[in-house]
């Protein structure tokens, strides 16, 4: 829509390499943004309370979310979850994607939906509420937030912007990375974005400099250092990660080893109705009106047509 300037020449390679490449956001061969922040990610987060160790593997995260799942009265009813969720929406099922081997779509931005991450995926989450009932049986956003600050789920996964809300809550909480998926080898990875700044297009050639001088003072060391503490966000500038002040926060870290764990979310169009096309059959597997096979078969064939009608 060229709504946004391409950045390239405006700031100097050597300055622009002081960055985590995750912090650039380059888009057909240009860079439209410069990031002072990561993050917007997923992770594992613990109540120390109940927990004090964290699951390393999806074998682990299943023994442990069975015995930390309790009727603690006797009513037949469960008091306490191993682990909670907002596992009804998609943006919540890509670790366990990634985890099993799959992603959402290819380098040219056509759509991947319908492969092994996918169906292994849908398949385990079936088995953490089905068949080891360590999961509520439903739970949105909501429910799992609940449950959790209410102290009735030892773990739950959630995003950076979560963790202070548990703060306030009085939880004693451990942020660590998603488990290891022991099948393939592969570490449950969240989508990452980068949160920072572009340049409007509309902006007058006197006034790029006062601009390109703003942008470099929000991302100086000192500044993102003192939003990165303030808030328990990750700062985007590398050597900041050898600041003790980083190094000595235990949540930055476990939430700097999820980062680079984790895929950048694709800054595409597409992805728009990628998302569309998963849903309906995403929910329906949970549903059971539908098995995982027909439901990766039909979020594909709807995403390529939900692509086409977009680009009509």
């Amino acid at each position: 829509m060229d709504i946004i300037k391409p950045l390239e020449t405006m700031f100097e390679p050597e300055w622009l390499a002081g960055f985590n490449p995750k912090a650039l956001t380059w888009y057909k061969g240009h860079l439209y943004q410069i990031a002072d922040k990561l993050g917007n990610h997923l992770a594992l987060v613990y109540n120390k309370k109940l927990l004090q160790s964290p699951p390393q593997t999806d074998r682990e995260l299943i023994d442990l979310g069975r015995a930390l799942t309790l009727d603690k009265d006797g009513d037949g009813k469960i008091d306490q979850y191993g682990l909670v969720w907002n596992y009804t929406e998609p943006f919540f099922f890509i670790p366990f994607m990634t985890g099993f081997g799959g992603w959402v779509m290819d380098d040219q931005g056509n759509p991947t939906l319908n492969n092994r991450g996918t169906l292994s995926g849908l398949r385990f989450i079936e088995e953490l509420r089905d068949k080891y009932r360590m999961i509520p049986a439903e739970a949105d956003y909501n429910i799992a937030d609940a449950l959790f600050k209410d102290g009735k789920a030892a773990m739950i996964i959630n995003g950076d912007w979560s963790w202070s809300g548990y703060r306030k809550a009085g939880i004693d909480l451990g942020v660590a990375p998603l488990p290891k998926i022991t099948e393939t080898g592969l570490w449950c990875a969240p989508m990452v974005s980068p949160k920072g700044y572009s340049i409007n297009t509309n902006v007058t050639t006197d006034k790029l400099p006062i601009v390109a001088e703003f942008i470099r003072f929000i991302m100086a060391p000192e500044n993102q250092l003192q939003t990165a503490i303030a808030l328990e966000t990750m700062p985007t500038w590398k050597p900041l990660y050898d600041d003790a002040r980083i190094k000595g926060d235990e949540i930055l870290m476990n939430s700097e080893q999820q980062i680079e764990r984790g895929k950048p979310m694709p800054v595409v169009p597409e992805l728009r109705a990628i998302w569309d096309a998963m849903r309906p059959s995403y929910q329906a597997v949970l549903g059971g009106a539908k098995t995982p096979e027909q439901a990766a078969w039909d979020m594909q064939k709807l995403a390529l047509q939900k692509i086409a009608e977009m680009n009509e």
